[in-house]
């Protein structure tokens, strides 16, 4: 989406075997701080160190060499701009985020940072620099992110319960703050994607396309705010993972 020299297929494809790294490295990371916690969630039990088949040194270890890998290519395939959003990304994940987690169901939304920086990354590497345009995009990634990974907590609630997290639907466990939220955030969604049409960076075509992604999306949300069923919280789930890429294909094929 960015005007800017092309990198061709070589670069492109180690920015993102770098991204990929640098991603791997804050995984590691958050796994060897949360290992004790995740040997008490059903869905993070069997994960290399608390299935301790690593040790957390082997893991601190890992999860660094892949870091400064990951940003080496970036770097060598882009810029320093990109290398640097690249550490940020994985710095706010780990060091940020990760305490949070632990300490208030706020982390969620601080989550959704890093996890909204990848395209700025892309953006940085092509253009050397970040216009607007490229923070309308990380602005599309952070909001669709939290009625996400807000249907994960409601259906996994009794594991970050097990584990002390204080997540929203475990500090209320009705479920209506939930729900709301996930509303509000899936509402505010529609038209922030419109934008990059407003903004010329995408056709009518792609303008059509997200406005029905996005009532399509909100819809599933005020469906499991009326019921606030596990059922429905996976529609939410599963829905975000089809409105995401569908965007994304829809703005590329798209692009003015």
């Amino acid at each position: 989406m960015a005007a800017g020299e092309p990198l061709g297929f070589v670069r492109i494809c180690g920015l993102a075997f770098g991204t990929m790294l640098v991603a791997g490295g804050a995984s590691a990371f958050n796994q060897v701080i949360e290992r004790d916690l995740d040997a008490l969630m059903r869905r993070t039990r069997t994960r290399p160190l608390p299935g301790q088949r690593l040790q957390p040194l082997e893991g601190l270890l890992f999860g660094s060499a892949i870091t400064l890998a990951g940003v080496l290519f970036i770097v060598a395939s882009s810029n320093l701009l990109a290398g640097a959003v690249a550490l940020a990304t994985l710095v706010t994940y780990v060091a940020i985020y990760t305490p949070l987690k632990t300490r208030t169901s706020f982390g969620t939304v601080i989550g959704a940072i890093p996890g909204a920086l990848p395209p700025i990354i892309g953006w940085a590497a092509t253009a050397n620099e970040l216009p607007v345009q490229a923070w309308v995009l990380f602005g599309i990634m952070f909001l669709w992110q939290l009625p996400h990974f807000l249907a994960i907590a409601w259906m996994y609630r009794d594991d970050y319960a097990r584990a002390g997290f204080p997540m929203l639907p475990v500090i209320e466990p009705d479920g209506h703050s939930t729900a709301r939220q996930a509303v509000v955030y899936a509402a505010a969604l529609v038209p922030l994607s419109l934008a990059p049409t407003l903004m010329h960076m995408a056709g009518d075509y792609y303008f059509a396309g997200a406005l029905v992604l996005g009532i399509a999306f909100l819809w599933l949300t005020l469906r499991f705010a009326r019921t606030r069923a596990v059922k429905e919280a996976r529609q939410v789930f599963f829905g975000s993972l089809v409105y995401l890429p569908v965007l994304w294909v829809l703005m590329i094929a798209d692009k003015l």
